[in-house]
């Protein structure tokens, strides 16, 4: 490179130097009135100290929404890279291959690509299940998966219930039970301690194990894993109850002033909160001239007609009771 190619580019570089500094002072000085202006992060824009003329509005923040106070908080408030979850065997930190047989533009793979991609998978889910735990840990998290999108459960129910089951499968409570009857009482009680309860009834009928089992296992997970799990509120039966009657909002106003003052009365101890809550709608329902039969109620509740009659009964006779 010769010398006056040389002292040309020290040249430019030294002009394009001045008009960054140039552009640097006149963002740093208000162009109307020659005062100091300050950025405002918070409604994003650069204003005048002294006239208060607004020099730049809509300014792009091109960090974090969030801020983080050591490496631990910004690693669990970065959003970088897939979510993890305890839903999943592995946290969802491993690679998922999709069953579609198409390549990114939505178009069909050859028989060799097929094949190769079938032996993809296939490795794949070996490497995903190492060991007999995490075989056992899959199995039982695709369980609480299956019944929770079976009783309407929503997420923070299936999360709760997932880190129920890593505990006593960490903690070895799983050796002479079965890994149906242990998921399903995860999840009774996660949705228990979420509030939004399930009947043992409603648990069996979408898991694998009958109702006998499903108690005897979730007494014996709640006590070895010293889970606080509250008796369940006839309350908490309502609105679900109520939604699927398509009934209105003044019906379960109506059934929760009906529980509480049975609740007063002292007649909700020993009884099941399910039969309570149907009663209550049933009874709501009578009065605010809403048309259900104990038979639709039963069928909501997933209980008898006979016990919808003694519970309402019993309602009726604290309604009558004076406060």
């Amino acid at each position: 490179m010769s010398e006056s190619t040389v002292r040309n580019t020290t040249e430019e570089q030294v002009q394009e130097r001045d008009i960054g500094e140039e552009t640097t002072e006149q963002q740093d000085v208000c162009p109307e009135c020659g005062g100091n202006v300050t950025t405002d992060t918070e409604h994003g824009e650069t204003v005048c100290q002294d006239c208060g003329l607004v020099v730049e509005e809509d300014s792009i923040d091109r960090g974090p929404e969030w801020r983080a106070f050591d490496s631990s908080e910004r690693d669990s408030k970065s959003r970088v890279g897939a979510p993890t979850t305890n839903m999943m065997h592995d946290k969802g930190l491993s690679t998922n291959i999709g069953w579609q047989n198409k390549d990114a533009y939505g178009r069909s793979l050859s028989s060799s690509q097929r094949q190769k991609m079938q032996r993809l998978r296939t490795w794949n889910e070996r490497f995903r299940t190492r060991d007999s735990k995490e075989r056992n840990l899959k199995q039982a998290l695709g369980e609480i998966d299956r019944m929770a999108s079976a009783l309407g459960l929503p997420q923070n129910v299936r999360e709760t219930a997932s880190v129920i089951y890593r505990r006593a499968l960490d903690e070895d409570l799983l050796p002479g039970r079965s890994i149906e009857g242990v998921a399903t009482s995860a999840l009774y009680a996660s949705a228990r301690m979420a509030g939004s309860p399930r009947s043992l009834d409603e648990m069996a009928v979408v898991s694998r194990v009958d109702k006998m089992e499903l108690t005897r296992t979730y007494r014996y997970i709640v006590r070895e894993l010293n889970l606080e799990v509250k008796p369940a509120d006839p309350e908490q039966y309502l609105p679900r109850f109520v939604s699927d009657l398509d009934l209105s909002d003044e019906t379960e106003r109506q059934a929760r002033e009906l529980i509480e003052r049975a609740r007063k009365a002292g007649i909700l101890s020993g009884k099941s909160p399910v039969g309570l809550a149907a009663a209550a709608v049933y009874a709501a329902a009578l009065l605010t001239n809403e048309k259900v039969t104990q038979s639709e109620v039963g069928d909501v509740a997933n209980i008898s007609e006979v016990t919808i009659r003694n519970r309402y009964k019993e309602l009726l006779e604290a309604e009558n009771v004076p406060a």
